[in-house]
């Protein structure tokens, strides 16, 4: 095995490593005939974006229970589907999971497309989704790059160029090595690799199947690859929301708009984020400002937000939000953020 391909290496390594994952077909399973389903596929892909592992496993067994193909998620009420979504976080991948899904429908008659390009013209899918679902569930010779392939191309060619620039070196490395034969299965091999072997910090050199051939373990530079451009400092903003609840128990919820941060989800009025944000009440009442405050960060700021309790009266008019009846209120189905305003209440 030695003298054998890389690819063939790391495959007779993953028949024996593969991890059990809820989504996919294992290698013995696809030596004896299981096909992938495109959409455990796809659903997989688009949650496991900037995502764990460990995050999504719970949540794709619940839409797969709740919507186990693509016809039964593209008929359902988008604020279900949002509302199950809650606390994965990118809240967009949610409005374009469902949007994607009846293009499906309308468009290709329930069945994924099986090339690239096409999977590219679907809502929410880019070259990565595309390339990953083209592969992993028909097998096609597509490349397929996330952190963890990334990861282990700049250590097998000892690459010090930083990341993001370094992103087209890489690929090419990566296409290189992608095998006509089980691109599926490599494609799972090599974020396996990455995932369990290749680690980001201490990575296990001594178990890797390409240990031999790998420059940066050769060089000692394993630990500190790949290298990564230093990024700017997130700055902070701050907020206000306004937890209100009548005395039949409903709670003053707003829907926020599609677009932007936390799109489409059910969330607390309030103040827009900013330095020094502005009183926004959304009716008026005697508000408390809470002891304590919440904190959240995004992918390109720090939010600091100020909770603020009222008891509602019946005839409250409030000037943005609505009414949801305790019966219908779930914390679960709000934002991470927003949720934790309303622990932050209750504490």
């Amino acid at each position: 095995m030695r003298d054998a391909p890389l690819s063939a290496i790391l495959l007779n390594w993953y028949d024996r490593n593969a991890r059990d994952l809820p989504w996919r077909v294992g290698p013995a399973a696809r030596e004896n005939g299981v096909v992938p389903d495109p959409y455990r596929v796809w659903l997989s892909e688009i949650m496991l974006q900037q995502t764990t592992v460990a995050a999504v496993r719970d949540y794709f067994l619940r839409f797969t229970a709740l919507w186990p193909a693509v016809g039964a998620l593209a008929a359902a009420e988008e604020s279900r589907v949002m509302g199950e979504w809650a606390g994965l976080g990118y809240y967009a991948r949610a409005r374009n999971l469902l949007k994607c899904a009846r293009v499906i429908v309308s468009r290709h008659g329930g069945r994924f497309p099986d090339d690239h390009d096409a999977l590219l013209d679907l809502p929410g899918i880019g070259p990565y989704t595309a390339a990953a679902i083209a592969a992993i569930a028909f097998d096609r010779r597509e490349t397929v790059m996330d952190g963890n392939v990334e990861r282990v191309m700049a250590r097998l060619h000892n690459e010090a160029a930083p990341l993001p620039g370094v992103k087209p070196v890489l690929r090419e490395q990566a296409a290189a090595l992608t095998p006509a034969r089980r691109p599926g299965d490599y494609a799972q091999a090599v974020m396996d690799l990455g995932a369990t072997v290749c680690t980001p910090k201490s990575p296990a050199c001594g178990i890797c199947p390409w240990r031999d051939p790998c420059q940066a373990r050769a060089a000692g530079t394993a630990a500190s690859l790949p290298a990564k451009t230093p990024k700017k400092p997130k700055p902070v903003r701050y907020g206000i929301v306004y937890l209100g609840q009548r005395s039949d128990g409903a709670w003053l919820l707003e829907r926020r708009p599609d677009k932007g941060l936390l799109g489409g989800m059910l969330g607390w009025p309030g103040a827009e984020w900013a330095d020094t944000p502005a009183e926004a009440p959304p009716c008026d009442a005697d508000w408390q400002t809470l002891a304590g405050e919440v904190r959240h960060t995004f992918t390109h700021f720090h939010l600091i937000l100020t909770v603020k309790t009222a008891r509602l009266s019946e005839t409250a008019s409030p000037r943005s939000g609505q009414f949801v009846p305790a019966s219908q209120f779930r914390p679960s189905d709000l934002p991470t953020v927003m949720r934790k305003a309303f622990d932050l209440s209750q504490s």
